[in-house]
């Protein structure tokens, strides 16, 4: 079942939280989408304890803090021709954020590529790096520094590694990319050091070149006839350090999680963990838990023989 057309955007009162925020009403805006803003609120863990006796005048001070938030924030983007909704939830943000996800096509968040050591910073990447991990759809890491230079989206890179699940992704890019006009790059970049074996220089050009045609013919499975400025670029080198660098030349980054354990640093997988502390630009994390009716890209796209007559969206 196709998730609902809404963008959610989780804030906090942070520069990151702000961030995201304005991307996230750009995004809702080139997609029609509803834009939905939340914040999850929760006392310390300190208090959570039996013996703990929390004043009630504590416990509404800091319902009045995240309402003031989010007011505030809805104030910020009412009347720019997108439909704000907003919501005070009592937990874990995380949690909350990943239960919305279910039934959300995307939820944005905001990240710091700076890693200062202060515990805010901390709490801000354990929500930038869990909630990609866990979501039901894809989500959008938004660093601090000035969103309104990467939209409108004019460059998006994606990552891929040729598996069924990184086709995914690579769909989602396509989206992206003609839902803004944008040219899209698709990056296979093999780490030699992770493969412990690396052939000869002319098998290895054979051999990108053969990764490149991999590329290519899942790119033609996922495009649907739409016509697109994509590139295909096989290389060898870190993926996380190659997509960082291009990252500064971009204005989104596209890429799935590996998805094989419990743990949010296993599910994440290392490029996408790595690559959400330093993109320059937005990173979309598409999770293994995306299904491909979950959501549809901009269109309708009609595929028709270019001698009959029809309309091509």
């Amino acid at each position: 079942m196709a998730h609902e057309n809404i963008v959610v955007v989780g804030i906090d009162g942070s520069e990151a939280g702000n961030s995201a925020l304005e991307w996230a009403l750009a995004q809702a805006r080139a997609r029609e989408a509803r834009l939905h803003i939340v914040c999850g609120y929760e006392l310390p863990s300190q208090y959570m304890s039996p013996e703990f006796q929390v004043a009630q005048g504590n416990v509404n001070h800091l319902y009045d803090s995240a309402r003031k938030i989010v007011d505030e924030a809805v104030v910020t983007v009412e009347g720019q021709g997108v439909e704000v909704t907003s919501a005070l939830e009592f937990g874990d943000p995380t949690e909350v954020l990943v239960e919305i996800s279910k039934r959300v096509a995307l939820v944005v968040v905001g990240g710091r590529t700076q890693h200062t050591g202060r515990l805010a910073d901390r709490l801000l990447r354990t929500v930038s790096s869990a909630v990609p991990a866990n979501a039901y759809c894809p989500t959008v890491v938004v660093p601090t520094d000035s969103p309104s230079s990467h939209v409108p989206i004019e460059r998006v890179v994606c990552g891929v590694d040729g598996s069924e699940h990184a086709k995914m992704a690579l769909q989602r890019a396509v989206w992206e990319a003609d839902r803004w006009n944008a040219k899209l790059t698709v990056l296979v970049a093999v780490n030699p050091s992770a493969v412990g074996w690396v052939p000869a220089y002319t098998f290895r050009d054979e051999h990108l070149h053969e990764m490149e045609s991999a590329v290519a013919a899942q790119l033609a499975e996922v495009d649907e006839g739409r016509k697109i400025d994509v590139e295909i670029t096989a290389v060898e080198g870190s993926p996380a350090h190659i997509l960082a660098q291009m990252s500064e030349e971009s204005d989104l980054v596209v890429l799935g999680t590996r998805g094989r354990g419990g743990f949010t640093g296993l599910l994440l997988g290392s490029t996408s963990q790595t690559l959400l502390g330093y993109s320059a630009c937005p990173t979309m994390v598409v999770p293994r838990r995306v299904r491909k009716d979950d959501d549809h890209g901009p269109g309708p796209v009609q595929l028709v023989d270019d001698d009959e007559p029809g309309i091509k969206g």
